[in-house]
């Protein structure tokens, strides 16, 4: 069973094209065994979670 680790987490401010990082990161991270995240942060809406995970 793969186990996937939380590396580190950030929160920042809310933007429209900050999955194209996100995105980005994935596409060439990936063979480094290494995931991003990107969510609304639940109890502000102007902010973002940005995370980093090993997989």
């Amino acid at each position: 069973m793969n186990k996937i680790e939380v590396i580190s987490t950030v929160k920042v401010n809310k933007s429209s094209d900050l999955y194209k990082i996100v995105d980005t990161c994935n596409r060439t991270l990936k063979d480094r065994d290494l995931m991003f995240g990107l969510a609304l942060d639940e109890k502000d809406k102007t902010k973002m979670v940005f995370t980093i995970y090993r997989t």
